[in-house]
Order: structure tokens, then C-alpha cells, then sequence
């Protein structure tokens, strides 16, 4: 204001007003929406307001609001009291928790005054709007009116508003002895606009002026921003080949920020400003026809966020009241039906033409980065006009239509191919963020070298202002010849100031080669101040009586707002995205989001644009507000961005390892098809076929060989494995798009998700794979699961080709575990399964006499029984094609856990051995001194007892041992073709480490060690001694002796095998029937563990051996002298046995088995043997 009163428009600061309150619009209207879902959800609204014993107090305060004093006479009568009495007793924590409830209505009252005031002073002021010329105020001014009549909407919808503003006030005056200073006018506002249109229309009736001119330069822009898909079509819109000699040629516009103003936002201008001034309608035909228009495209709108407005029945019911509003009422009507009718196809022939379009610019703009320069406003334009399409399909899906005379048809508000829109939508923001210096060195030059020449020339030659001095001003108006000059030498003072700060800041700009994009002060590029003093200047010259007219100088007008976008692009191109493409909204349509993201999975063509969705989580903090911080935590914006982003790429990932493990099955059903078993159906057919071909006899069908499933008559013909290969190559085209995603500072990596899972998948598939049956015994054959992994690898390996993955780690990772007894969730592995397998059911059964051990073979076989009529055909899982497969597939450390089970087992027999010879201790001491002596020996030897149960269970070592032989062979195998440099190694640092009294024991079970876990045979085998030097007493004298007296309970007792029927030797096989020349191997390696823990190593096992060899021989020359035929027929058998024993041993040699046991002896005992096994 002057001295004189008069109001100055330059010094009102009406840019700076309008920028401040519409930034505070957003978060006052950010707080109401927090407030309005608080208060209408049960679990997250104050506890007080849904206690029942509150619930007569708060209908009270809400029937007497607004007059809520604790002193009126009213409120002191007896029964108001006694209802009261709960609120007073909790009045501390209703103050508590309400007065942010409370101070933000306080807020939205303030902010009301605010923006009336601001209204106020524009109307005095008579702005000029025109959204051609001065877009910012334009803009400013609509977005302002239309926030504050959505927050005074939605202030209305708060049901529980009275109860919070009453409640509050009460609690308050019990505290503080007086009400809030702030409630009369807070509690009169709130029945002010209990109808809230209806005030809101008397408010602004002395706006309507002004408002209307804002609109009504609508007429220019939204008319052909609304045009449907055919006649995008006709004009090739967003098309940059369309023209190709004028491809490098920048894209202009005259309305350039008008070019990708959102249609949305216009339609919000036109239905609240000619609803709240709609005098205008009858005034203007323009007026008439954008108001059709708007309302012919929608029937619900955003107030803000999910909270819509259905259009048609609110204007019904506004001009239902006013006199004389019949024909709009009718108009209103049709509009209706238009708009539920057809609004629906319209959209989605947009949406089907968008999707062509910005693929298109996608594919040009990545192969050709350059034209991302010139022709950045198509993209903005892209990208605006497919977020108005995705976010009014939002809003009309999820908001069902008014019923009227006409129905849509729901298919219009469906659209499945939706994700393809959403993912050419952030392929071009992509696109933006890697190329932004790109753009940022186009724009930079531009600006120095063509704008700013351009402005210049414009201040300096061409502003058409006229030559007006203060006292003049009243003349010039009665004098309309006043004469013009074209000259900034008369421009008044501010204008002239900002001006040429426009000129000399595009002067000032350089680029530096190589460089970061910076002044030449160093300083990062901001033109946050020239856009606002554009700003201003729209705001100085838009007044009445402004010496400088804007709208007299439109072609300054163009320039600045084309000169504004281009600094957009140099230093703001993230705000650009973030109004042109920002998809928030997805975060409050949960529901329909994850519906479209399961469409997306469900549809083959559209799997590779499901990334676009988790890409989306990451606008959701977008719309938060820094004046409502706790909505992130509070209301969860923050964690549901996360969840869903994890959901998201949990559920492709899940997918692709569904369509991955569909792929596996059906390539392990290929590979089982050529295993040896299913060529002996072929076989067989081939031999009838051979057999009868001269017979008229119908020989069987052969049947279709591996491979066959291959042969295609024509291309055209599609397989499943064809479809889940095509499935497979979008989805993984999806998680191979991007390496990481950023969601509110958390980082994504989709590939990971996909590794996690494969691993999982991978782990469960090979346990499954084993098919092991713990009640039948049943057990897959480790040949068969290794064709089955190697199928199932086979696969894996292929994903390399579709997606940037380390398919090795994987390997690594699941096999790794594989060869531990239980994996990272504490699962059993094939390795446990395996291991159970061969101890509890192999082994175990060989123990019943119906398998045997065959050294000629190197396997166990099935004895005395048809293999068809068992259930275990043990050769088919002990050969050594078998174990090698096995090998393979536990790896060292898996057969290393598979010895350590052999020999728990081994020790626990030793344990109970040990306790047998304790028994026994007695006897066995004078039977180990009197060997010489045959009489005194027959005597003592008849008072041992368990001799039986001693050599059944030194069998039971045995026959582990050989089995570990047979793994460590396999093992070896493997080992030396997977590995033949590094065993050749291993090999000869055992063979020439030397055993001399400087490498004591412990050095030499190390290396010994290091040989077992690559399958090399040892001398003394380090896993027996570590089991057995478990049970290691105290008394290192005691366990020696116990040893000694062991080796001779065995020595003594070999005779008894003679009297055993199955103790007969098989020559075919190599071996007893009872499994007795697995002692050989029993005694040996019981003998060299015993003894080296509890001697002096190689010295005392010879000695001990030689022992025993003395006191068997002895023992089993005894039976030369028997005569009883019972005791003789399996007496050459049991011959055999001292010679197995000395064979095995690397400890005793056959000049010392001579010297104790006739050769010629043994050589008959063969013959013997040999000729009785022919003639069986």
C-alpha cells in the first residue's frame, strides 16, 4: 500500500504468495487425508473415540458443538456431569493424542485466511490470467483455488471431526481453566461448511471474474490436448520419423509448458471453477463448450489421492438448487451417460495408441541418445499423456460408474496390457537419468547461444509497452492516441532489472569438455531464481495499470516460457520426470496394482514388462510432504513402498523358477529316456522281430525312440516346452533389466531374488530327486540322480542367455551343501539321505545272509534269492559305476561324511567287543600265553563265552570296511579324472613321505589323513583311529592290553566258523557266503588303528600280527584233527581265511604266513574249494 492508500501490485509479491501456499496446500492437504483415513479406520484412530464408556460424552459434545464450555450452566447440571466424568479422568491423554489432530485443523484455518486474503488482493489488483502467455501465475492461481476447495472437501468428509475439535476443546478447558483462543472460529468454520460447495460458491463469487478469465484461456489448450487416438493417429503425434529431414530440428511449440500440462489437473480447473463461479455458463459459449467437454470425459475425479469426487451427481445437486438451472441440470445428465458410455473406449484407444508411440520414441531415443536434445518436449509429452491415461483408469476401475440409464462395458476399464504402457514409461525416464548430461550439454549451449540472443534482441528491439510516466497515467486513459514506443529505455525499473539478469545469466553459461556441467565459477547449475523471476515478472506485468503488458508483448512471453523449459532441462530434469510421469497413486490402489502385476504374469506377451511395477514402488515417496514427516512412519508410505517392491520381485522370481522347474522336468523326463534300463524294451522287440520274421505272427509296436519329440513338420507347430522357453525369455528379459532399484534408500537387486530362489529350488529338487522312502527302503540310484542333475544343470546353465546371472555360484552354493548332513535351513541332503540309505538298509541287510560281499566283482550281490523277488538288488547300488556316480555327487567332503558314519559305526561294535574281552580277560590272558601248549588250549577255549556273537560282529566291521574300500576307490576315480594334477600331487607326497622318528605319529596320520579324503588307500586309516580314539581310556596300559586280548578272542575263535553251513567259499564270487572274508579286512584295519593309538606305532602292529598270526594258524591246524564231519565241511574255507588275512595286511607277508601255516595246505584248500563250488 502507497501513502495514500493505494494499493501497489508490484509490492504485493503475489509469485512468491502463490508458490509458498500451493506448497502448503499440498501438505495441508497431505495432513487432512491422514486424518480423514486415521479417523475412519478403527485400529489406527485414538482409542478413546470407539470406547463404549465414552460414547454418551462425545455424542453429547458433538449434539452441543460448537458450545463446548465446561462453565456454561448447561454443562454443570447434574447428568451432563456424570457423562463428562470419563473425559475429565482422561483428559490428559485426549490432549495428548488429538492436538495434532486439532492444530491441524488450526492450520487449515489459517491457511484459508491466507489464501482469501491472497485471492482478495488479486482481485484488486484486476490480474490478467492467460495460460498462453503468463503460465505460471495462470497455473499458480487454479492449482491454489483448486487445492483449497479439495481440502475444504475433504475437510467436510471427516466424520469424526466435530468429536476430535470438541473432545480436544473440553479437555483443554478442564486443564487450562478456558477454552483454546482458536476454537470460536474453528468450531464457526467447521459449521460454515458442513455443505461445503455451497459456501465455497459464495466465497468465490467476487473471484468469479478472475477465475473465469483464468479458464476461459483454457479454450486455447485443452480442446486439442483432448483429441481421441484417431486423430493422434492423423497427425502422427509423438512421431520422430514422421518428418525425417527435420529430425535434428529442435521441437517447438508456442505453448511449450502447455504442451505437457497434465489434462487431468485442466479438467479439475474446469469442473471447480465453472461449479464454483457457474454464473459463467451463461455467459460464454467457450465456457459452455470446456465445461461439456470436461465433464463428458469422466464421471469421478481426484480430490487427492484415492479420494475421488463423482462429478455428474455433484453438480446435480448443486444446481438442482439454484433457480432457473433446469437445463443445466438436463445438460448435466446427458453428459453423464456420454461419459459412462463412451469415456471408457476413448481412453483405451489412447492408451493403445500411446503404447505404440512412446515404443517408438523408446527404440529411437536408445539406439540415437543424441535426439534426446531436440526432442525432449515429445518425451515430456509422452510421458504426460500416459500418466493421465494410467491414473484416470485408476480412478474408473476402482470406482465403480454411477447407475444410470446406460451401462459400460467393464471390459473398457480392463486393460491387460497396461505393464506395457507402465514400461515404456520408465524406460523413458530411464532413459533421461542415464543421458542427462546429454541433454544438460544440448541445453547449456542452447541457451547461451541461441535464447539469449534472442531475448536480447527482443528486450532491445521489439517489447511493446507504452511510454507512460506516473502523471500521465490518468491522461493516457481519456487520451487513447497516446503515442507507443518500442525501447527498453523506458521500461520500468524492476522489469528492466529482471530482464536483463535474464540476458546476462545465458551469457554467463559455458560448458567445460570432460567435465561435470558448471559454471565457469564452478558452481552447479541452478536456475531455481531465473525461473522465479520470470515468476515475478509475469506477476508485475499482469496487473492493471502495469507499464509493462505482458499479454501486449506475447512473443516475450513465448520466448520466456520456452527459455523456462529449457533450464528445466539443464538443471531439473528429475522435477520434470517427477511431474510428467509420476505413478504415486499406485501406492493407495493396492488392490488393482497387484491385480494388474498378476495379469501381467499371467498373459506370456506381457511378462517382460512386469519390472515396470517394483520400478513404480520407487515413486511412492514422491508423495509424501515434508510438512507431514510422520506419514512416512506413521502411515507406512515408507514400508509399504518397500513391501510391495519385495513382493513384486519375489513373485517374478517365483515364476521364473516355477517355468525353470517345468523346463528341468520335462528335460529330466528326456534324459531318462536314454539310460541304459529303457534300451532293453527295445532290445527285446528287435530279438522277437529277428526271431519270427518268417512267421506270420504280429510282432509288437516299437516304440518311439529318444529324440523323437524333436521332429517338427513345420515351425508352426508349438510345444509346451516352446511356450515355457518363450515364458522364460520374457520374464528373465524383466529381472535382466536392471541390476539394482532404488526404494526409499533401500536397494534392490532383482537378479538376487531369482538366485535365491533357483537356489532354493535347486536344493529341493535334488533331495526330491533321491526319492527316498524311509518305510519301504526305496531310494533312487545314484546313477539315475546324477543324469538327473546333470539334466537339471543343463537347464540352469541355459538362463545365462536370458539373464546376467552367476549360474556357478548357484552350483557352488547347493552343492556345496549337498555334501554336509544337513544344508543352511537345517534340512537332511542327499548326503544324509545317502548315507542313512547304505548304513541302515544296505549294510544292514547283508547282515541276514541274503547279500555278500564279492572282491571278484568289487560290488555286493544278491545270494540265495531271485533279484527280481528283493527289494534291494544291491549290486545295482554298490558296483562301482554307482558309487562313482555317488562320488560325484557328494564330492570329498560328502564320502568323507559318509566315512565318518561307516566308522562311528565300527567303533560302536569295537565298544562292545571291547566289553566282550573284558568279560573274557581271564581265559583270553592264559590262552595268549599257552598257545604251545594244545591241551591246555582246547581246555581254557571251552570256557570262553560269546565267541559267536565276537565273530559276528568283527564280520560286521568287515563288511563295512569293505564297502569304505569300495566309496574310496570310487571316490579316487573321480577324483583323478576331475583333478589329475593335483591327486598325481597328493599321491607322491604320500608315497615319499618318510616314516622316521622325527615324523612322529600325528605328522604321519596328517598326510594319511589328506590321502583318505582324495580315496587313497592308507596303511593305518586315520578315520578309524580318530572314532576309536574317542573311546580312549585314562589308563593307556589297560587299553593296549585290552587290544592284545582282542586280536587273540578273534585268533582263537576263527576255528568256530568251520561249523557255520554258509562259511563255504565261492569261487565265482571270490568270497564266503556268510561274509567271513571280510575278517581279513577286519582284523587288519582294527588291528593298525588299535595300535597305533595305543603302541609305538609300525613296530608294534607287526608284532601283534605276527601274534596273531602264531595263534590262528595254530587254531586252525587244530582242525586237521577233528573228526567229526560236521566240523570238517566247511574246513578249507576257513583254510582260506589266513591267506585273505595276510594278502590284505601291508603289515606280515607270505614267508611269515609259511613258516606258521603249510602252502600246501592253502594250495589243496583251493582245489578243494574250487572243485566243490563246480560241482554245486
Amino acid at each position: 500500500m502507497s501513502r495514500t492508500g493505494q494499493l501497489i501490485p508490484s509490492q504485493q509479491k503475489l509469485a512468491e504468495k502463490l508458490t509458498v501456499l500451493n506448497d502448503r496446500a499440498m501438505g495441508m492437504l497431505t495432513r487432512i487425508y491422514n486424518i480423514k483415513k486415521a479417523c475412519g479406520d478403527v485400529k489406527s484412530k485414538p482409542a478413546f473415540l470407539s470406547d463404549k464408556n465414552l460414547e454418551g460424552a462425545i455424542k453429547f459434545i458433538v449434539r452441543k458443538f460448537p458450545h463446548v464450555d465446561s462453565k456454561n450452566n448447561y454443562w454443570t447440571m447434574p447428568f451432563v456431569q456424570s457423562q463428562l466424568q470419563q473425559v475429565n479422568n482422561i483428559k490428559g491423554e485426549i490432549m495428548k493424542q488429538l492436538s495434532l489432530y486439532y492444530f491441524t485443523f488450526v492450520d487449515v484455518m489459517d491457511f484459508k485466511d491466507h489464501v482469501s486474503e491472497l485471492l482478495t488482493t488479486m482481485d484488486a489488483c484486476n490480474v490478467h490470467f492467460d495460460i498462453t502467455t503468463n503460465y505460471d501465475l495462470t497455473k499458480g492461481y487454479l492449482d491454489l483455488i483448486i487445492s483449497y476447495v479439495s481440502l475444504m472437501l475433504l475437510l467436510a468428509r471427516i466424520d469424526d471431526r466435530k468429536a476430535v475439535l470438541g473432545l480436544y476443546n473440553y479437555a483443554h478447558d478442564l486443564t487450562h481453566g478456558k477454552v483454546d483462543q482458536n476454537f470460536a472460529r474453528l468450531g464457526q468454520m467447521i459449521l460454515d461448511y458442513e455443505q461445503p460447495l455451497k459456501k465455497l460458491q459464495e466465497e468465490f463469487t467476487p473471484h468469479s471474474k478472475l477465475v473465469a478469465c483464468a479458464l476461459l484461456s483454457l479454450h486455447q489448450v485443452y480442446p486439442r490436448r483432448n483429441l481421441p487416438a484417431e486423430q493422434w493417429r492423423q497427425a502422427q503425434m509423438l512421431s520422430l520419423v514422421s518428418a525425417p529431414g527435420q529430425m535434428l530440428n529442435p521441437a517447438q511449440s508456442e505453448t511449450m509448458p502447455c504442451e505437457y500440462l497434465s489434462v487431468e489437473t485442466m479438467e479439475k480447473w474446469i469442473i471447480f471453477g465453472f461449479l464454483l463461479c457457474h454464473g459463467q455458463l451463461t455467459q460464454s459459449d467457450s465456457a459452455v463448450q470446456l465445461w461439456r467437454l470436461a465433464l463428458s470425459g469422466n464421471y469421478v475425479i481426484t480430490l487427492f489421492r484415492d479420494e475421488v469426487l463423482y462429478i455428474h451427481k455433484t453438480v446435480e445437486g448443486v444446481f438442482e438448487g439454484i433457480k432457473g438451472y433446469s437445463k443445466r441440470v438436463t445438460e448435466t445428465k446427458e453428459c453423464a451417460n456420454y461419459a459412462v458410455v463412451n469415456a471408457g473406449p476413448f481412453h483405451r484407444e489412447r492408451r493403445a495408441f500411446l503404447r505404440t508411440a512412446l515404443k517408438e520414441l523408446v527404440m529411437i531415443l536408445a539406439d540415437q541418445p543424441g535426439l534426446l536434445g531436440p526432442k525432449a518436449l515429445f518425451v515430456f509429452m509422452g510421458l504426460s499423456f500416459a500418466r493421465d491415461e494410467v491414473l484416470w483408469l485408476l480412478r474408473h476401475s476402482e470406482n465403480p460408474a454411477p447407475k444410470l440409464n446406460k451401462r459400460p462395458n467393464p471390459v473398457d476399464y480392463e486393460d491387460r496390457q497396461l505393464p506395457e504402457l507402465l514400461y515404456y514409461m520408465e524406460e523413458l525416464r530411464g532413459l533421461l537419468r542415464k543421458y542427462n548430461q546429454v541433454m544438460q550439454r544440448y541445453y547449456v549451449q542452447y541457451l547461451n547461444g541461441f535464447d539469449s540472443i534472442v531475448l536480447n534482441n527482443l528486450v532491445q528491439n521489439g517489447l511493446h509497452q507504452p511510454r507512460l510516466r506516473a502523471r500521465e497515467s490518468f491522461n493516457s486513459k481519456r487520451n487513447p492516441t497516446c503515442q507507443e514506443d518500442w525501447n527498453l529505455s523506458v521500461c520500468p525499473e524492476d522489469e528492466s532489472i529482471i530482464m536483463s539478469s535474464f540476458v546476462n545469466t545465458m551469457n554467463g553459461l559455458s560448458v567445460k569438455q570432460g567435465t561435470t556441467l558448471l559454471f565457469e565459477e564452478g558452481e552447479i547449475f541452478d536456475f531455481r531464481g531465473m525461473r522465479l523471476d520470470w515468476f515475478r515478472l509475469q506477476a508485475y506485468t499482469s496487473v492493471s495499470r502495469a507499464q509493462l503488458v505482458l499479454r501486449e508483448n506475447p512473443d516475450l512471453a513465448r520466448l520466456m516460457n520456452t527459455i523456462t523449459f529449457h533450464t528445466y532441462m539443464v538443471d531439473s530434469l528429475d522435477e520434470m520426470a517427477k511431474e510428467t510421469s509420476d505413478l504415486s497413486n499406485f501406492c493407495f490402489y493396492g488392490r488393482l496394482f497387484e491385480q494388474y502385476f498378476q495379469w501381467c504374469l499371467e498373459t506370456p506377451s506381457q511378462m517382460r514388462y512386469s519390472i515396470s511395477f517394483p520400478l513404480i514402488c520407487s515413486h511412492f515417496m514422491n508423495c509424501t510432504h515434508e510438512i507431514c514427516p510422520e506419514e512416512v512412519v506413521r502411515h507406512h508410505i515408507g514400508d509399504r513402498s518397500l513391501s510391495q517392491a519385495n513382493f513384486f520381485l519375489d513373485e517374478m522370481a517365483k515364476e521364473a523358477k516355477n517355468i525353470i522347474t517345468s523346463i528341468c522336468d520335462e528335460q529330466c523326463k528326456l534324459g531318462d529316456q536314454l539310460l541304459p534300463k529303457n534300451a532293453a524294451k527295445t532290445i527285446s522287440i528287435a530279438i522277437e522281430r529277428k526271431r519270427n520274421q518268417n512267421k506270420a505272427k504280429k510282432l509288437p509296436q516299437e516304440p518311439d525312440k529318444p529324440g523323437r519329440e524333436s521332429m517338427r513338420r513345420s515351425r508352426t507347430d508349438v510345444t509346451s516346452m516352446d511356450k515355457l522357453y518363450l515364458m522364460l525369455t520374457e520374464l528373465c528379459s524383466a529381472i535382466n533389466y536392471t541390476p539394482s532399484i532404488q526404494v526409499w534408500e533401500h536397494t534392490f537387486a532383482p537378479r538376487e531374488y531369482l538366485t535365491q530362489h533357483l537356489e532354493s529350488r535347486f536344493t529341493k529338487a535334488l533331495v526330491g530327486m533321491v526319492m527316498y522312502n524311509p518305510d519301504s527302503g526305496e531310494i533312487a540310484k545314484p546313477s539315475e540322480l546324477l543324469n538327473s542333475v546333470e539334466a537339471y544343470m543343463g537347464v540352469l546353465q541355459t538362463i545365462e542367455n536370458y539373464v546376467h546371472l552367476d549360474i556357478t555360484r548357484v552350483f557352488n552354493n547347493v552343492l556345496l551343501q549337498q555334501t554336509q548332513p544337513q544344508d543352511s535351513h537345517g534340512d537332511k541332503t542327499i548326503t544324509a539321505l545317502y548315507t542313512n540309505w547304505y548304513l541302515e538298509v544296505l549294510l544292514r541287510r547283508v547282515s541276514t545272509g541274503q547279500i555278500m560281499f564279492s572282491p571278484n566283482r568289487h560290488a555286493f550281490v544278491n545270494v540265495g534269492v531271485d533279484p527280481n523277488q528283493v527289494a534291494v538288488n544291491a549290486e545295482e547300488f554298490s558296483d562301482i559305476s554307482e558309487l562313482r556316480s555317488l562320488a560325484e555327487l557328494l564330492g570329498p567332503y560328502g564320502m568323507k561324511f559318509l566315512n565318518e558314519s561307516l566308522m562311528w559305526h565300527i567303533s560302536s561294535q569295537v565298544a562292545e567287543l571291547k566289553k566282550l574281552v573284558t568279560q573274557n580277560k581271564d581265559v583270553l590272558t592264559t590262552l595268549r600265553t599257552h598257545f604251545d601248549k594244545p591241551a591246555l588250549m582246547a581246555e581254557h577255549f571251552n570256557r570262553l563265552r560269546d565267541v559267536d556273537n565276537v565273530l559276528k560282529r568283527v564280520t560286521i566291521v568287515g563288511v563295512i570296511l569293505s564297502f569304505k574300500t569300495l566309496a574310496q576307490e570310487a571316490l579316487n576315480d573321480v577324483l583323478k579324472k576331475r583333478i589329475p594334477f593335483l591327486m598325481s600331487s597328493i599321491i607322491d607326497f604320500q608315497k615319499h613321505f618318510p616314516e622316521t622318528p622325527e615324523n612322529n605319529m600325528v605328522r604321519v596320520e596328517i598326510v594319511n589323513e589328506m590321502a583318505s579324503a582324495a580315496g587313497l588307500p592308507c596303511d593305518v586309516d586315520p578315520a578309524l583311529c580318530a572314532a576309536l580314539r574317542v573311546q580312549k581310556s585314562e589308563n593307556p596300559d589297560d587299553d593296549y592290553k585290552i587290544a592284545c586280548l582282542l586280536m587273540v578272542f578273534i585268533a582263537v575263535s576263527l576255528p568256530m566258523l568251520s561249523l557255520d553251513s554258509q562259511s563255504s567259499f565261492r569261487a565265482d564270487l571270490e568270497g564266503h557266503t556268510n561274509n567271513i572274508h571280510c575278517l581279513a579286512k577286519a582284523v587288519n584295519s582294527i588291528a593298525a588303528a588299535m595300535f597305533t593309538i595305543y603302541g609305538k606305532g609300525r613296530v608294534t602292529i607287526e608284532e601283534r600280527l605276527k601274534e596273531f598270526l602264531a595263534l590262528a594258524s595254530s587254531s586252525l591246524l587244530k582242525l586237521g584233527q577233528e573228526t567229526d564231519k560236521l566240523a570238517l565241511r566247511s574246513r578249507e574255507s576257513v583254510y582260506l581265511l589266513l591267506d585273505q588275512i595276510v594278502r590284505e595286511s601291508p603289515f606280515l607277508t607270505m614267508d611269515l604266513l609259511e613258516s606258521c601255516f603249510p602252502y600246501a595246505l592253502l594250495r589243496n584248500s583251493y582245489h578243494a574249494v574250487l572243485r566243490q563250488d563246480n560241482r554245486m
